[in-house]
This record gives structure tokens, sequence and C-alpha cells, in this order.
């Protein structure tokens, strides 16, 4: 079910997945959206309930004027005020897995487990792939073949717009968000206190094996490491296999 609350002036919108389970908040990567978690939320149904945000500028959220770090976190502090009432697992994908785990860093009451995909503690985004997008085309089924490889991950986002088929994020405020997410975050990274799992592809771009062994190396407590075979779109390219790997840590948290 989709709702919608306000954060200031900014209306953010989330997909609730339903059931009886315990709430796991989940939040998305650069050119995606909440529905992008459904094929995760129905196999962890029934034990686990996934509420997924639509993150400012994309999805069904409004755009905002800008998309900084401590903008995102405070977006994720707003959704758990508004879903849950107490610490909840989150999980988050690539910009979504920062937001995640510098939400737990900052926030250690209202997170008891965390699973962050493919993303690193220093992150070095490279914005010309977003800049060589096609803007727009006159169908969905142009708009992929001008896409090519990259369609199957951005299919979920399109919209149609006044100047044709579009997508539900704008190329600019992606840029400007690719850009606020570049850094060192070791220092949130190294504050998570809560058990972890580190997801991340064997055929990555984004997270390598040795940064992945690294975060782990860093980190106290319980944190776990799950390499697939995979891209960078882990839930994407080996579904089942996230899944798995998923619904196997959380049951250590039941």
């Amino acid at each position: 079910m989709r709702r919608f609350f306000v954060v200031g002036a900014r209306r953010l919108s989330y997909l609730d997945f339903g059931g009886p389970g315990r709430p796991l908040l989940a939040l998305h990567g650069h050119y995606s959206e909440a529905v992008v978690f459904a094929p995760l939320a129905a196999a962890l149904a029934p034990l686990w309930r996934v509420i997924a945000l639509d993150q400012r500028g994309h999805g069904e959220s409004d755009r905002a004027h800008s998309y900084e770090r401590e903008e995102y976190v405070a977006d994720a502090a707003a959704f758990h005020r508004e879903v849950a009432t107490g610490p909840v697992a989150v999980l988050g994908h690539s910009l979504g897995g920062v937001n995640a785990y510098q939400f737990a860093a900052r926030h250690p009451d209202k997170v008891d487990a965390l699973i962050v995909e493919d993303i690193g503690a220093v992150v070095d985004c490279d914005w010309s792939f977003t800049t060589r997008l096609p803007g727009s085309a006159p169908s969905p089924e142009a708009l992929s073949a001008a896409l090519g490889t990259v369609a199957p991950y951005l299919e979920g986002s399109f919209r149609q717009t006044a100047q044709g088929w579009g997508y539900s994020f704008d190329l600019a405020d992606t840029v400007a968000s690719q850009k606020a997410l570049c850094g060192d975050h070791w220092k949130d990274w190294t504050a998570v206190t809560c058990p972890t799992l580190l997801i991340h592809g064997t055929h990555s771009d984004e997270l390598t094996a040795d940064h992945a062994r690294d975060m782990v190396a860093r980190r106290a407590g319980r944190i776990h490491r799950a390499e697939l075979p995979a891209g960078h779109v882990v839930h994407h390219d080996v579904p089942d296999r996230f899944a798995a790997e998923v619904s196997a840590f959380l049951a250590g948290q039941r």
C-alpha cells in the first residue's frame, strides 16, 4: 500500500508491503525507488514486513532543493517516526546503504539490525553515467532501447511526462545527490554498533572485495560479509540468493 507523509514542506512517499511481521525499513539507491523491494518483501513474508521509502527526488516523493548527507539522514529519521515505534532493522542499497549506516550511527536507539548492499565507507561516484542517460523517448520501449543493457535496472522508474517517457528522478538532481554522496564516511561506518550484514557483488564496479574486507575488519561487534555473483545491484542480479542472505541474517535477530 502506498502512503505519504510530510517533512517540512516536502511530501515523501513509501510502500508498505504489509503483513504481520517485524518491520524492515528499506532505502533504495540512485535511479530507483521503493517498488524495487517488492521481490524481497515477498520472500521475507510473513516474518518480516518490508516498508520502503521513495527517497527525496525519487519515485512519488517530492523533489528537493538539496541532496546533502544530513538531509537524507533526517528523512530516514522522519520515516522511522512515521512507521515505527522502536528499534527496527534497516536495509539500504548504494545511496540508501550510506543513508542506512549513517542513520544507524547517529540514531543507535532506532536501529537494531543493519543490512548494507554494495556500497563502501569511502564513496567515489562517477556521475558521468547520469549525464549520458537519454532524457526522454516517445515510448517506454524506445527508452529501454536507448538505455540498452542498463534498461532492466531503470525500468521500474520509468514515467510518462509532458516530453514523452522519462524517469521518476531528475537527472540534474541525481548528479547533485551523487556529488554529495562522495567522500570518506569511515567515522559513521565504524560508529555503528548493531549487528550488520554487508552484501557485495563479485562483479561490482562500486565496492571492491578488498574494501569490503576492510569494512569488516574495522568494525567492532557482530558483522557478517556475503559475497554474491552479481554486479552493483545485487538484489536485481541474484534476487533469490540476496533474499536468502538477508533472511538468514535477520533470523538471528528475532
